[in-house]
């Protein structure tokens, strides 16, 4: 099957069975052309990841757009299950599509296996035949094969294989999934779909004709307000995986958590209405969440030392700290 030519990611795509080069150079311009809450790949990620970053995300990108971007329901189960062919063959040693060219030397070197590459797709048919989630247990279900699967193959890229930091990713990643989901309400109605769990909607007196006549009132508010306080209880849920990364690997996983949660700090800030407005994380705010992070690296080793007492060891810790960050 030819790449799809409805997609605006198809258009400047290398012929299938590029140079491996060439391949990477399309994921590098795909991964960095276009980001709205968060960078891909920030500067203070090691340079010897950012490749297998953009491999990544390039896949996980093109697999968004073929689930997402496509009109026809039938048509992107039949585009989804052409990218999972071209995923088993990149698996087997014979990439063609660039994506997969590029992908497959990422693959081996960090030695990733197929599971949660083949659960993005389950979510992506699965967005094609769902549009509503009776309760909060089906709702994390799909989160399960949406989000979590791009915190693992994270992960994976930084040498993380064990259950005990998986845990901890996969509570980030729901809850990074849910902000999105509280976020775009309105853009999420536009298609027909509904992630707020239909039984919180009616224990708040509310109805999908209240959701789709954007009827924003008390009950609304209420509603995001308690959305927001268990989503906010997963990202708390899953801190601590910054401490339990490589030093050089912190503060980027930290902002996962840093980003996530000032969307449900946006959400709270215009009231809760998300059927009338969108929040977005403006440039400053992303500054303004680097920032923060970058204090509590480099500084608040250094000041916990001044505190206890220690005159010689300050310096000392502040410069290690320095260095890990």
């Amino acid at each position: 099957m030819q790449p799809p030519v409805e997609l605006e990611i198809s258009r400047q795509l290398p012929p299938s069975g590029c140079p491996a080069a060439e391949a990477q150079d399309y994921t590098r311009w795909l991964a960095t052309r276009h980001y709205e809450n968060f960078n891909v790949v920030s500067w203070l990620l090691p340079r010897r990841l950012h490749q297998h970053f953009y491999n990544v995300y390039a896949y996980c990108r093109w697999a968004d757009d073929l689930g997402d971007e496509v009109a026809s329901p039938a048509r992107a189960l039949e585009l989804l299950a052409w990218w999972e062919d071209e995923l088993r063959r990149c698996y087997a040693g014979s990439p063609s599509h660039p994506v997969f060219v590029a992908l497959r030397p990422t693959v081996e070197e960090c030695q990733i296996p197929m599971e949660p590459f083949l659960h993005l797709l389950t979510a992506f048919r699965q967005d094609q035949t769902v549009h509503r989630y009776p309760d909060w247990e089906s709702v994390l279900g799909y989160c399960h094969y949406s989000a979590n699967p791009v915190g693992r193959l994270v992960l994976y890229l930084c040498g993380c294989r064990d259950a005990e930091r998986q845990a901890l990713s996969d509570a980030t990643c729901t809850a990074l999934q849910l902000a999105n989901f509280w976020q775009d309400v309105a853009r999420d109605l536009d298609k027909d779909r509904i992630y707020i769990p239909l039984d919180a909607l009616a224990a708040h007196g509310l109805s999908e004709a209240d959701l789709f006549e954007h009827r924003f009132d008390a009950r609304y508010a209420a509603l995001v307000k308690d959305l927001i306080a268990r989503t906010r209880a997963l990202f708390n849920q899953g801190l601590p995986l910054a401490e339990r990364v490589a030093p050089e690997l912190r503060i980027d996983i930290e902002l996962f958590s840093r980003g996530g949660l000032a969307v449900l700090d946006s959400i709270e800030r215009i009231g809760y209405n998300t059927l009338q407005q969108r929040p977005v994380l403006s440039r400053t705010a992303q500054v303004r969440l680097l920032g923060r992070a970058l204090l509590s690296r480099l500084f608040v080793p250094w000041l916990s030392s001044k505190g206890a007492g220690s005159s010689a060891a300050g310096p000392e810790r502040r410069r290690g700290a320095g260095r890990n960050a």
